[in-house]
């Protein structure tokens, strides 16, 4: 095997490779003989096939696997031997081969490059914490009863908003029922907006065994887009009337939500609430801490790793486009694609290079995945479709695509995580409006 660099640019390497006809004429022996030790073919005692009938009934196939495996093999030793490290697979092109000559191609290889990482422990972040007040927890507990609230019947009553009416409809436009617009003994709480504008207040004041005709008209951007704009008359049936029945904070209901008292409850509550601020509160660190990172590394990014980053983003969006326009924002729905396709392409840019940069941080620190995270990972997967767990569990086992998609967020934060106990942090105490009103801030005014 002769090896010939004939190319260096930047990341980018390019070879020549040669490899002899003796050396693919011998592989290609081998492999016959092999074949001839297996195969039955009529007039021929097996192994002593004549090597003439096996090349003239295999050597083609023969030799076309024989000059993918030199391909593979000799291109795989190149790299070893050069001691390069690849940022994708390799770009191969056969130059010349025909039997009996040298087997030459072209290998084209992008490097991942030299990082020399920022000193973490320069890096200053605020991290903003927010003090749960009791008020916060009684509002919590209030909405959790409202969830569990029941209702009881309330004979001879007239229904006012709060109650809940038990009713039979059919709705109609232009006199013709449609899909979807039928159901009976729907429960229906009044004023609580779940149905129609103007459905619910129509049923004020009637009383079980009522019949009753209500008009509404289907908003604009009603989700069945055939009935979007048109006017309805739903026939209405009451069959009773209930009112709403509060759940009470007690033993019972704390022990339906797993907690031993009520005290337990509203600790639980209180837990709750503290973890969903502190994910909002880490995201926002999280966010300046890239942005300190992205600042404090420049190097060269491998140009096939920003295409294909690009290329994912722009399908995304493309498709975000096409079928859900009204996602976008007005900005974007104003610029040409040249210029979203420059802006998306510093995104990539940077996604890259902070993915390099976080993998580099990673390994300089002998960071892992432990298989036991992955497979909690998983299990939690798997509990989001209830009597399925089992398929979810082999579609990950045979899907290794899928089992990088669980690896890569549950690395990416070990690797936040050791970032930030290196870093020099202040802790800042924030009410929870100036948490939220923050964060929407400063993620409106970036899209990475």
């Amino acid at each position: 095997m002769q090896v010939t660099e004939t190319s260096t640019e930047g990341l980018k390497r390019a070879f020549k490779v040669i490899v002899g006809a003796d050396e693919i004429e011998a592989k290609t022996q081998a492999k016959l003989a092999k074949i001839g030790n297996e195969v039955n073919i009529p007039g021929f005692r097996p192994g002593k096939v004549p090597t003439s009938v096996l090349k003239q009934r295999y050597g083609q196939a023969v030799m076309g696997e024989v000059v993918e495996e030199m391909v593979s093999e000799t291109a795989t030793k190149t790299i070893s031997d050069k001691e390069l490290k690849p940022a994708l697979q390799p770009k191969i092109e056969i130059d010349s081969f025909d039997e009996g000559k040298d087997l030459e191609f072209t290998m084209e290889v992008e490097l991942l490059p030299e990082i020399e990482l920022m000193d973490l422990k320069t890096l200053s972040l605020e991290r903003l914490k927010v003090k749960i007040g009791d008020t916060e927890v009684d509002e919590a507990v209030e909405r959790v009863l409202e969830s569990r609230k029941n209702s009881e019947p309330a004979e001879g009553k007239a229904a006012d908003t709060g109650d809940i009416v038990v009713i039979d409809f059919v709705g109609k436009v232009d006199g013709v029922a449609f899909d979807g617009g039928a159901a009976d003994g729907h429960h229906l709480e009044l004023g609580s907006g779940t149905f129609i504008p103007g459905f619910e207040e129509q049923l004020g004041g009637v009383s079980a065994g009522d019949e009753k005709q209500v008009s509404v008209t289907f908003p604009e951007d009603y989700r069945a887009t055939d009935l979007a704009g048109k006017e309805a008359v739903f026939d209405v049936k009451v069959q009773e009337i209930r009112t709403a029945v509060p759940a009470v904070l007690d033993e019972e209901l704390a022990k339906s939500f797993g907690h031993d008292s009520v005290d337990a409850f509203r600790s639980g509550i209180r837990a709750e609430i503290e973890n969903d601020y502190n994910g909002v509160a880490r995201m926002r660190i999280k966010r300046h801490m890239l942005d300190a990172l992205s600042d404090g590394h420049t190097f060269d990014v491998p140009e096939g790793m920003v295409e294909s980053e690009f290329d994912q983003i722009w399908k995304q969006f493309d498709e975000r486009r096409k079928n859900n326009p009204d996602e976008l924002d007005d900005e974007d729905k104003e610029k040409s694609d040249d210029e979203l396709k420059t802006e998306y392409g510093e995104i990539a840019l940077r996604r890259v290079r902070l993915g390099l940069v976080l993998s580099e941080i990673g390994q300089q620190n002998e960071i892992d995945v432990t298989q036991e995270e992955v497979t909690r990972a998983i299990m939690a997967e798997a509990q989001r479709f209830p009597g399925r767990e089992n398929e979810v569990f082999e579609y990950f086992q045979k899907n290794e695509d899928a089992l990088a998609g669980v690896r890569a967020p549950i690395y990416e934060e070990k690797v936040v995580d050791y970032i930030l106990e290196l870093a020099d942090i202040t802790d800042k105490e924030v009410s929870a409006e100036e948490l939220l009103k923050l964060s929407q801030e400063e993620t409106s005014a970036v899209k990475d």
